[in-house]
Order: structure tokens, then sequence, then C-alpha cells
């Protein structure tokens, strides 16, 4: 596979982490410099572990993961969505919680890289190698999701806490999307 197509590949493997980022940017206020990196490097790592995986499962799966995949990244995504939702609600009058919560960038990090466990098994088929595209799609996915939680601090700070509705209706929406192969 030529390198424009694996970087074409990695971009719209980072589109769910980004929105996710972006999400997480414009919720979580407080969020520290340490704290963003780390979001670019589990989504990153995943982005390159995932792929991999799936390159040496291969043909064994291929029909499990196809049929189950969408649901998987969906019930993840869905109930991330719904609790950031029935946050906001409760915690109308009072100020939303902002903690950075591992177990949540775990989940994200695997809810938006099951795409990239499917890229895995497809190079697999192809007979393409797989390390060196994982690797450029875990940098640029980090990447990406940086730049999303940066670009969503500087909306979250300009629109006030009522994106932390909006960003669980965006997860709910990704995961719909991922449910529907769009």
């Amino acid at each position: 596979m030529d390198f424009i197509s694996i970087i074409l590949i990695a971009v719209a493997l980072s589109m769910d982490s980004f929105s996710v980022c972006l999400t997480k940017g414009f919720t979580q206020k407080n969020i520290k410099s340490n704290q963003i990196l780390y979001y670019g490097l589990v989504f990153g790592l995943f982005h390159i572990i995932l792929p991999i995986i799936g390159y040496f499962a291969g043909e064994v799966i291929t029909e499990f993961v196809v049929s189950v995949a969408p649901w998987i990244a969906f019930i993840l995504l869905a109930v991330i969505g719904s609790n950031m939702i029935k946050e906001s609600l409760e915690n109308d009058e009072e100020e939303v919680s902002d903690k950075f919560s591992f177990k949540e960038l775990l989940l994200l990090a695997i809810a938006t890289s099951i795409d990239a466990f499917a890229i895995g098994i497809t190079f697999a088929l192809l007979d393409t190698s797989i390390i060196l595209p994982a690797i450029i799609t875990g940098i640029i996915v980090a990447m990406f999701s940086i730049v999303g939680i940066l670009l969503g601090r500087k909306l979250g700070d300009y629109f006030g806490d009522k994106f932390l509705i909006l960003g669980g209706v965006i997860l709910i929406l990704i995961g719909i999307k991922i449910l529907l192969g769009l």
C-alpha cells in the first residue's frame, strides 16, 4: 500500500478520536497539560496496538468482528455520552464535575479504536505489512486527539458548561454512526 493511502487511512481513523477529544476539551474545563498528553498517548497507543492485533487475528475472526464491532463501539460511546448528559442535567445549578478519569479514557480509546482493529484485519487480507501503517496511524491519532482537546477548551471557554450535553449527544451520534457503518 502506498504512503499517501496509509496517511489517508490514518486521518480517517483519527476523526472519531478527534471528535471525542474535542468534546472532552469543552466539557473538562480544568484539564491539565499532562492529562491532554495522556489522551494523545493512550488514543495513539490503542491505534497502534489494535491494528496489529487485528492483523494477527486475520481471517479467523473476520465474520465476528464485522458483525459485533459496531455494536461494541456504539454501546461504549452511548453509555459514556448518556452519563455526560445525565451529569449535566443533575448538576444544572452546580458546577459540572470535570475530574479526569483514566477508566473513562481507556473506554473511549477502546471505542474509538475498534475501527483500527478492523483495518488491521483488512491489511492481513491484503497481505500488506501492518507495523509502519499502525505507527503512522498512532502518531496521527495522537496529534489529532491533542489538537481536539485544545480546540475544545477554547470553544468550551467561549460557550460554557452547556457543552456537556452537546458532548454527550456527540458521543452517542458517533456511536450511532459507527453502528450504521457511515
